[in-house]
């Protein structure tokens, strides 16, 4: 099932066209209000998912271009499109025609000898908001903050959905942080609030793994060594196109740790929205197809807790949010 989007604006009714993409019929003019949409029931004549993947079979690391099924089980090829989900991206594909030729296209089951990569291989930028959740304001004992405070991870930090994360020997701080990914569609500069969607290609789960001490302490309080250490940026499962989640700051998301959650938090305790940071940081700096926006995490990070609690190889980091899916990561020795 998928739907269109009708925005409240001014007492009238506008339907967000570049959102519905001809996805499918309505069957009614029964929906769901939910935080200023309005949810159309659409059926579909095939089941239509766009939750795009990059993956890889067996020994072969050649990177696949495709779409995953609802349930995980099997991926529709995206092969004669390309291997690379940036390009992709770029190329702006109709994905309302796109829609109509999926039940066309070779698929395959997911089975052990196929693994999940990051979504995204090599974005220009990956960009990140710090404080952006007032649980985890509260529980540094901190005001939220009245502007985003924005910095960077390299792009050598991601690994998939169940890639390992290094405990890398030269920190005993590593610590976990859940979040809301924003996945740019189109290059954006000096994008209103009120177009900002119209630049987003959709959303997944990121983990912003962090090496405190580094973050805090060993780096001169500058963030990017901490933030950026080889595989500490777990993405996806897969990008879920926009049109299916009509609102991204209403979805549950939540973190474990050995099966003891540590995270449970909600976006719509996001302090600054999405359509917010796109207009902020696209003032000065231009983004590109394949950008990645970190958008926070919620409370219960372990370096808050008492006693603190970091990371430590053979633990298994899950994160999952409404909607996207789980990340699954083991932490693993630094070789």
């Amino acid at each position: 099932m998928s739907f269109s989007l009708v925005r409240k604006i001014s007492g009238q009714s506008q339907t967000w066209r570049q959102i519905q993409g001809h996805f499918g019929k309505i069957i009614g003019s029964e929906g769901v209000q939910t935080k200023g949409f309005f949810v159309r029931n659409f059926s579909l004549s095939s089941p239509v998912t766009m939750r795009f993947v990059q993956y890889s079979k067996g020994a072969d690391e050649k990177t696949h271009l495709g779409i995953l099924s609802a349930d995980g089980k099997t991926i529709s090829s995206l092969s004669t499109y390309g291997n690379d989900m940036i390009e992709f991206m770029k190329t702006e594909v109709d994905l309302g025609e796109l829609s109509k030729k999926i039940s066309s296209l070779p698929s395959e089951a997911v089975t052990k000898d196929v693994t999940l990569q990051a979504p995204v291989s090599n974005p220009e930028k990956i960009v990140c908001i710090g404080l952006n959740y007032r649980g985890h304001c509260e529980e540094q004992n901190l005001t939220p903050p009245v502007r985003p405070m924005f910095f960077s991870k390299f792009a050598s930090t991601l690994v998939g959905p169940t890639g390992s994360v290094i405990a890398h020997e030269i920190s005993t701080q590593i610590d976990w942080e859940v979040e809301l990914a924003v996945v740019i569609g189109k290059t954006a500069k000096k994008v209103p609030r009120e177009k900002a969607y119209d630049y987003v290609f959709g959303y997944c789960v990121a983990q912003d793994i962090s090496a405190r001490d580094w973050q805090k302490v060993l780096n001169n309080k500058q963030f990017l060594i901490g933030k950026s250490m080889d595989t500490f940026c777990p993405l996806g499962p897969a990008i879920v196109h926009k049109s299916l989640i009509p609102d991204p700051h209403n979805l549950k998301i939540c973190c474990s740790i050995n099966g003891v959650q540590k995270q449970s938090g909600n976006t719509n305790e996001l302090i600054f929205r999405i359509d917010d940071i796109i207009n902020r940081l696209t003032q000065s700096i231009t983004l590109r197809p394949g950008d990645v926006i970190l958008t926070g995490t919620p409370g219960g990070v372990g370096m808050f807790r008492n006693p603190p609690e970091y990371l430590k190889p053979g633990d298994v980091i899950e994160s999952e949010i409404e909607g996207l899916g789980k990340l699954t990561n083991t932490v693993i020795k630094d070789d």
